[in-house]
């Protein structure tokens, strides 16, 4: 490997670290101004790269083929965030998440509220095999129920975000669970099964604390007034929306997407086209109401009922006003924006480089397995794509391993432990982004308390300082036949 390459590789990662460190910490915390739009942020670096391939010779239209590739790859990624934004404004207009809303009210206790938080995603994404999906509905249901308890929303966003991505990593519907395992090239059995050693662990923890932290931070109203606003809360939603079982038939379409393995975009398509016609049949909607709910997002002024002066109060109104084309404008900008830096570093295989460069100081297991989660934190935080952190890492590691004889869930388990557990602990990640534009709740406010991605992250790095996590062990399938016939024979296997 040329060491000119290299250094042209880390010169191009460094340029993202650097405007980073300047934009969000040193702004703020030191010069006291403002700090960079992660848009800005990642332009910066984008155009800083730019210019680097041109010093190197690269062409204008050469350039612009990466960035074009990149986009490419973006756009599914863009129209989901697009489908997600109406998925809300129709369901609100529909009467799916005020019924939802209604549900929670009635079954979670304000007393359990940051414990209910956490379990109720878990089982919603192993359902669905999507933390995104779980973090849209019933976690802006938990936390819309939060706000009516005044409770911490940053405590419950952190619960909310743990069980979700729990309920995906462990669920064989997931999209990155899947990409994961075969991107390695392991069983999807296997790999989840090594994901226990971490995961469990983590959610027990994180269960334990969040039950925890229902009796050292309690909802701030007192159980007086948490019974009037719940009441206040229940007749609201009576009086805006009539109350019907149909309502639940777009949840269930995205559930039944999932279970039966279909594309995410048209489940969405399609429970936000059966939540339309639900609110032009249930709620009377008119036609002009729903489309503009669909361009704009819903706002309680649309619903047919009009006593609502003495019982809508404003937080009740910032609950039910939101959705629309527009509502995750944000998250969009930003994904077009890293996809259009991560196109430019492409140009140079940056990353690749950058990484086989660090496996050529490997010398154990431990620093193999350290490596793997190091690596596949930071292509994940560069990248926002746990896809392209799997294909990459995977690709890069996947000889080292049979190398040092460790089974491959290994290596498909370190993949998520760090690449799809710091997703919502990156600011400028999509993901982060996506919660703060569908939650309403900012990464400053819930990293925290997001113990299950710490947890885990921590345990991973622990386990690989003192070898834990079957490196020795026949519960796999590939290690026997890794450490008798290396690869070949262990892909004859799958």
């Amino acid at each position: 490997m040329k060491s000119n390459q290299v250094l042209q590789s880390f010169i191009s990662i460094f340029s993202l670290l650097l405007t980073v460190v300047y934009g969000l910490i040193l702004r703020p915390l030191m010069f006291e101004q403002s700090a960079f739009s992660l848009e800005v942020i990642f332009l910066f670096s984008a155009v800083f790269v730019v210019i680097q391939l041109m010093f190197l010779g690269y062409s204008w239209e050469q350039i612009q083929d990466s960035l074009t590739k990149r986009l490419t790859q973006a756009l599914p990624t863009v129209l989901l965030l697009f489908a997600i934004g109406i998925l809300i404004g129709t369901w609100m207009i529909s009467g799916t998440i005020p019924i939802l809303i209604y549900i929670g009210l009635k079954l979670i206790t304000a007393e359990h509220i940051y414990f209910y938080a956490f379990v109720i995603p878990i089982l919603f994404s192993m359902c669905t095999g999507t933390s995104w999906g779980a973090i849209a509905t019933i976690g802006l249901v938990i936390i819309s129920v939060s706000t009516v308890v005044g409770a911490d929303l940053g405590i419950t966003a952190g619960a909310v975000i743990g069980g979700a991505y729990f309920g995906d990593k462990m669920s064989p519907l997931s999209d990155t669970t899947n990409i994961a395992a075969i991107a390695v090239k392991v069983p999807l059995t296997d790999h989840i099964k090594a994901m226990r050693t971490t995961t469990f662990p983590s959610a027990i923890i994180s269960a334990g604390l969040f039950f925890t932290l229902d009796y050292f931070y309690p909802s701030t109203s007192s159980q007086l007034n948490t019974a009037s606003l719940l009441n206040n809360t229940l007749s609201t939603i009576k009086t805006m929306f009539n109350i019907n079982v149909l309502l639940l038939a777009p949840p269930l379409i995205i559930m039944v997407g999932s279970i039966f393995r279909k594309p995410p975009l048209p489940a969405l398509i399609a429970s936000s086209f059966l939540a339309c016609v639900l609110a032009a049949i249930i709620q009377s909607s008119s036609l002009d109401n729903i489309v503009q709910t669909v361009y704009k997002g819903f706002t309680y002024d649309m619903v047919q009922s009009q006593p609502l002066t003495s019982t809508l109060t404003p937080m009740l109104a910032s609950l039910f006003n939101r959705g629309g084309i527009y509502a995750l404008i944000d998250p969009i900008i930003i994904t077009i924006m890293v996809f259009i830096y991560v196109g430019a570093i492409d140009r140079i295989n940056a990353l690749p480089t950058v990484i086989h460069y660090l496996l050529n100081k490997i010398k154990t297991k431990s620093m193999l397995v350290i490596t793997t989660l190091l690596s596949s934190a930071l292509t994940n935080a560069l990248t926002s794509s746990q896809y392209a952190n799997s294909f990459i890492i995977g690709e890069a590691f996947s000889n080292k391993y049979d190398e040092f004889h460790l089974p491959k869930p290994v290596l498909s388990r370190s993949l998520e432990d760090t690449g799809t557990m710091i997703e919502s602990l990156v600011p400028w990640s999509t993901t982060s982004v996506f919660i703060f534009s569908t939650l309403g709740v900012s990464i400053i406010d819930y990293w925290q308390w997001q113990f299950l991605s710490i947890i885990n992250i921590s345990i991973a790095f622990i386990f690989a300082i003192f070898g834990v996590g079957f490196y020795n062990s026949r519960a796999f399938k590939s290690t026997s036949l890794i450490s008798k016939g290396g690869v070949k024979n262990y892909d004859q296997s799958l």
